[in-house]
Formats: C-alpha cells, sequence, structure tokens
C-alpha cells in the first residue's frame, strides 16, 4: 500500500511530461431549472397520505407539479410518473413511514439484515420517465433515526448491526431514479435517509441544482448524491453534510461521463468520490468551485480490482479544503477483492487547489507499469503534511505556503 514519505522525498516521483486533460463536463447547456406549473395543491391530513399524493401524481398531467402545500405528510412509497413532479412547497415536510412492510420486494425482508441487502424499495421511485422532478423548498424526511413500527430499532441501528455482524441491511433509500432521461431535483431539503440520499442509475440528463442534504448525525450508507451509469449530469450550488460519501460518481451498469459538479460546499462526511465501482469507467468529469469542510476524505477516487475500469479526463479546478484528514486520496488497493482486471488512472488534473489544514495525501498505484498519472498546477498546500505514495506519476507545481481559509472560494 506504500510508505509515508515527506514532501521532499514525494518530490523524487515526478516525471517530465503529462498529456492534456481534455474538456470534461456535461455537453448540455444547463441553466438554473424553473418551477413547473402546478396541476394539484394537496394538505396534509396528518393520518397516511399514501394514496392520496399517489392518485394526484398519476392524474396530473405531463409537464405539470403536484404541490404539497401545507403541513406534515406521512407518506409510504411513492412513484412520480413520467413528465410528472414532485412539488414541497416551503415549510412542508414529506415524512417517510417507518413501516418495513411498506417496502417490502416481497421477500418479507425489508427491515432485517441479510447476505444481500436488496430487500426494500425506494421511498421515492423515478423509472423510464422523462422530464420528471422533485422540487420545492419544502423538507424530504426518510426518518432512518426513528424506530421502524413494532420493534426497538431505529433503520440506523439495523445498519449498524449488520456492519457488526458481515451482512447487509435492508433499508429503503430516499430518492432512486432508474433509466430515465432529463430528470431534474431542485431546491429541496434531503434528511435522515434510511440509506442512499439520492441515487441515479443509467440516467441520461440529471440536473441537481441548489439542494440542501442535512444528515450529519446519520449513519453509514447514507451517501448524498451518487449518479451511478448516468451520463451528462450537473450537480451545482448544493450543500451536502452527511455521513458516508457526501457525492460518489461510480459506473458498476454502465459509463459514467460528461459531468459537472461546481459551486458545491461538503461537510462532515467522506467527502467527494468516484468510486469504487468503475467497471463500465468514469470520464470527462470537472469538480470546480467547491469547498470541502471537516472530512474524513476530501478529493476521493476509489476502486478494487474485482470492479475496477478506466478513470480518465477529471479535472479538479479551483477548490478548497479545511480539515481533513486525507485531502486527496487516490487509492486502486480500496478493497481486498481481486481480478485478472486492472483499474487505470489518468489524465487526472488538480488546478488551483488550497489545502488549508494537514492532512495525509494517498497516491497508491498498481505497479510502474500502472501508474497514477497525475497532473498539479498552482497547488497550495498546509506545511507539515505527509505523502503516501507508491507507482505514481505525478507532474506539475505545488507549494507547502497554504494560509488561506475555505472562505477564499466564497462558499464556507
Amino acid at each position: 500500500m506504500g510508505r509515508t514519505y515527506p514532501l521532499c522525498f514525494w518530490a523524487l516521483f515526478t516525471i517530465a511530461a503529462f498529456a492534456h486533460v481534455a474538456t470534461a463536463r456535461d455537453l448540455r447547456n444547463v441553466t438554473e431549472p424553473k418551477t413547473p406549473p402546478v396541476c394539484t395543491s394537496l394538505k396534509a391530513t396528518s393520518e397516511d397520505d399514501t394514496e392520496l399524493i399517489q392518485k394526484a401524481l398519476d392524474a396530473c398531467a405531463k409537464g405539470k407539479a403536484v404541490a404539497l402545500s401545507s403541513g406534515t405528510f406521512y407518506s409510504g412509497p411513492l412513484t412520480i410518473p413520467s413528465g410528472v413532479s414532485l412539488l414541497v412547497d416551503s415549510g412542508v415536510t414529506l415524512k417517510a413511514i417507518p413501516t418495513p412492510k411498506l417496502y417490502d420486494l416481497g421477500g418479507n425482508t425489508c427491515g432485517t439484515v441479510d447476505k444481500s441487502g436488496f430487500g426494500c424499495k425506494p421511498f421515492i421511485t423515478i423509472k423510464g420517465a422523462t422530464s420528471s422532478g422533485i422540487y420545492g423548498k419544502g423538507t424530504i424526511d426518510g426518518q432512518g433515526g426513528e424506530k421502524m413500527t413494532g420493534t426497538n430499532t431505529t433503520w440506523w441501528k439495523l445498519s449498524r448491526m449488520a456492519l457488526n455482524w458481515g451482512l447487509f441491511q435492508n433499508n429503503p433509500r430516499l430518492i432512486q431514479i432508474n433509466n430515465s432521461v432529463d430528470i431534474t431535483v431542485y431546491q429541496i431539503t434531503l434528511t435522515s435517509s434510511p440509506f442512499y440520499h439520492l441515487t441515479t442509475s443509467e440516467v441520461y440528463g440529471f440536473t441537481v441544482w441548489g439542494i440542501f442534504i442535512n444528515s450529519s448525525h446519520a449513519t453509514r450508507n447514507t451517501d448524498g448524491i451518487d449518479p451511478t451509469g448516468s451520463q451528462n449530469v450537473t450537480i451545482a450550488h448544493c450543500n451536502i453534510s452527511t455521513v458516508d460519501d457526501n457525492i460518489a460518481i461510480t459506473a458498476m451498469t454502465a459509463p459514467a461521463r460528461h459531468i459537472s459538479v461546481f459551486n458545491n460546499h461538503l461537510s462532515h462526511g467522506n467527502g467527494m468520490a468516484i468510486g469504487s465501482g468503475i467497471k463500465y469507467g468514469v470520464s470527462d468529469v470537472t469538480f470546480s468551485g467547491i469547498t470541502l469542510n471537516s472530512l474524513t476524505y476530501a478529493i476521493y477516487i476509489k476502486s478494487h480490482r474485482a470492479s475496477d475500469g478506466l478513470v480518465t479526463n477529471i479535472s479538479y479546478d479551483n477548490i478548497c479544503i479545511s480539515r481533513s484528514r486525507y485531502p486527496i486520496c487516490l487509492d486502486m488497493f480500496f478493497d481486498i477483492f481481486v481480478s485478472d482486471r486492472e483499474t487505470d488512472y489518468q489524465n487526472i488534473s488538480f488546478n488551483n487547489i488550497n489545502v488549508a489544514t494537514n492532512g495525509t495525501f494517498v497516491f497508491h498505484g498498481i505497479s510502474d507499469s500502472n501508474p497514477i498519472r497525475v497532473n498539479m498546477n498552482n497547488v497550495h498546500i498546509s506545511k507539515h503534511s505527509e505523502w503516501s505514495v507508491s507507482h505514481a506519476n505525478i507532474t506539475g507545481a505545488w507549494k507547502d505556503d497554504s494560509v488561506r481559509r475555505c472562505g477564499f472560494y466564497g462558499n464556507d
């Protein structure tokens, strides 16, 4: 896994040439979304509002939204149809009822631990849809910290139990979007998900703009935003505070590419990740104008050789990092799984990066014939930082002179 070296020794790993990182971004011309017109407005009944909300969504005309306009709504699983959106107005909360049988997929395993962890349907599903979305300045609350109906165990406690026993928890995701086109999530606050907050699988055209994820009190596997096998993605002006990965780009079922992540603030989690599942490759991604604060990992590319692939044309620009144990970590040995496949990290650039506090920088490639390839330009780090490097070709300029705080980029 490599040894730890001071900065002066790390310079020996530098080589003279590096390929230019190609333009890497969402290929769409993405601007701030506009909330669609309302087809109907609903008021909470203080009872189970699942049927009330679902009937309204199913009857809503395409291009319009069902508005939750007043009160606190309690609901089981909901499906948003193609062309229809859900609007949660300011001051309104939509709460997921913590009853496992509501989410069970038929195996009577939701709310238990087992060897798979695939026993629950999500709270909100968008599948096979075009131009659907979730909007509004209200809150969607997964109630992960509440006791499951009929038990003394919360969804989060179930997750910890599964970890201790070497098994998997059957918990519902908060929002899952599959095999869809032109999906928007705008302004909403997401909190206390039992599992991942907002995930996609093979979505083409995905805009997340101005949302707030507030789950720094949660437990593991409560990632913020996970675009998986998705293309033409923009994540902008978001504030994400959680326990696991704040953002994680993966490619287990399809390539993930043409992704823009900009003007976000991430805190209290595992940071801004690519991987670990990258079988079909992650490429053409730009992270820009981001503050990363109080994170275990800040910038993180991770893979294991059972689900590896090519990571290329990745650009990190104008980023400020503070209070991170590992400000930059690129690790081809994230897990113990092995196969005959090999990961390849190439054309990765760091431009105008400020690391305001001490940490350990990790670059772990597989071999001298398959190293990590990285370029640095105007990178400033805190003095007395440590470096753990093996099989890495690193070029460019960096200085151990960082004195600026993350407010330098205006988001702290």
